[in-house]
């Protein structure tokens, strides 16, 4: 199979997970100008590619932007991006703010930047969309960047969420879209090498990486391994919760569960008092 095959093959495949998470989900549609975060990765240039093809075939008419945020990272080659962006029948746009400063003076040596630098960038991002006339902000993560978030937050944070497909920001006039939430990582790397994007490598501070998330990323990949299909299970659980069977008392109250079957006896510690006779 030729690279142009395998391409095909794979911009159809990930092209119906797509279609199928946008009905569902409603991610976006008619009348929609998305702003495309483009950071020259794997992911974002996938992102961009599929979001053009759905604007050729979609029964609905919306819009795209390409944006790349220059955040000012010594030695970084934006003249590839804007290269390739020239390329494509696509509004584009690349906008420079210095965030690498504010990250090396806030962030010691050897420490995490990418929390940091993420909200910096997250901010950035919707600022740009409204001065772009954008409704939405369209980010490029995919199923393993929801199963590694998911993780990370029950292992350290003691919290069951995960970077969902569709948001709305703080201020309430932005929403933000991962339509490739559902497709794996493994197929966007197998395509992006097949479409020859040009890669620049997730190398921009040089201030240490996300240890956690990088563990977390190992014991997914080492239990797909040993357990096939964990991943998808891992996705299909968290579509398929069960307040009753959690503790999160705002879901599902608990305490009132079979009240109207309590019959004489003693009262409950929630009345104030013991099991102790009186």
């Amino acid at each position: 199979m030729t690279d142009a095959e395998l391409a095909d093959r794979l911009e159809r495949k990930i092209g119906k997970a797509m279609t199928e998470l946008n009905v569902r989900l409603g991610l976006f549609g008619e009348g929609d100008r998305i702003l495309v975060g483009v950071s020259g990765g794997k992911d974002s240039y996938t992102l961009l590619h599929m979001l053009m093809r759905a604007q050729r075939i979609a029964p609905f008419s919306f819009e795209l932007l390409a944006f790349h945020l220059d955040q000012g990272h010594p030695s970084f080659p934006v003249h590839r991006i804007r290269e390739h962006l020239e390329t494509l029948d696509v509004p584009w746009a690349i906008e420079r703010e210095d965030t690498y400063s504010i990250v090396t003076e806030k962030v010691p040596v050897g420490q995490t930047p990418c929390s940091l630098c993420s909200r910096l960038r997250r901010g950035i991002l919707y600022d740009a969309a409204r001065r772009h006339g954008c409704n939405k902000v369209a980010l490029g993560h995919h199923r393993e960047d929801l199963i590694e978030t998911l993780l990370l937050n029950l292992f350290f944070a003691g919290m069951m969420a995960t970077m969902p497909p569709k948001l709305l920001n703080d201020a309430g006039d932005v929403v933000v879209i991962r339509p490739l939430a559902e497709v794996s990582e493994a197929t966007i790397i197998e395509f992006s090498n097949a479409k020859t994007f040009p890669i620049v490598p997730c190398t921009l501070c040089g201030r240490g990486r996300d240890l956690k998330r990088d563990r977390v990323g190992r014991l997914v990949h080492e239990l797909e391994k040993e357990i096939p299909g964990i991943a998808a299970s891992l996705m299909n659980a968290m579509a398929n919760i069960r307040p009753s069977h959690l503790l999160d008392e705002k879901l599902f109250d608990h305490h009132a569960l079979g009240s109207e079957l309590t019959g004489p006896g003693p009262r409950s510690i929630a009345d104030g008092h013991g099991w102790e006779d009186e």
